[in-house]
């Protein structure tokens, strides 16, 4: 697998040549895991239903049953992603904050996922 990296303002990354990409590591899954999750549903123009389901699914009322099925489901149908081997979320209710924290699995070794905020 092969995988552009991101800069720290979540852009790809250019210039460098091959260290540029993440290639045949956990941080290439960990990375596609963490922009699928951070795709909302219908925002991509080629197929309005890919992306999470942040909206129905996770945030607002009623969701404390389906919130975490439906971001393990989008976590394990990333490729390279073989199990979650730790997770947990934290809702807070003051300031409207949502936070995962994960541990994945991959083809290629474990990767962790540590405060992806919504």
């Amino acid at each position: 697998m092969r995988y552009r990296k991101l800069d720290s303002d979540g852009d790809y990354s250019f210039g460098n040549g091959a260290a540029d990409f993440w290639k045949d590591q956990p941080e290439a899954v960990a990375q596609a895991v963490q922009t699928r999750l951070f795709l909302f549903e219908g925002e991509w123009f080629l197929d309005s239903r890919e992306g999470m389901t942040w909206n129905t699914q996770v945030l607002g009322v009623r969701t404390a049953n389906t919130r975490d099925p439906a971001i393990r489901r989008r976590v394990l149908g990333t490729q390279g992603a073989k199990a979650l081997l730790d997770y947990s979320s934290s809702l807070n209710r003051d300031t409207r904050g949502f936070s995962v924290n994960m541990t994945i699995d991959t083809i290629y070794g474990p990767a962790t996922l540590s405060g992806v905020n919504v």
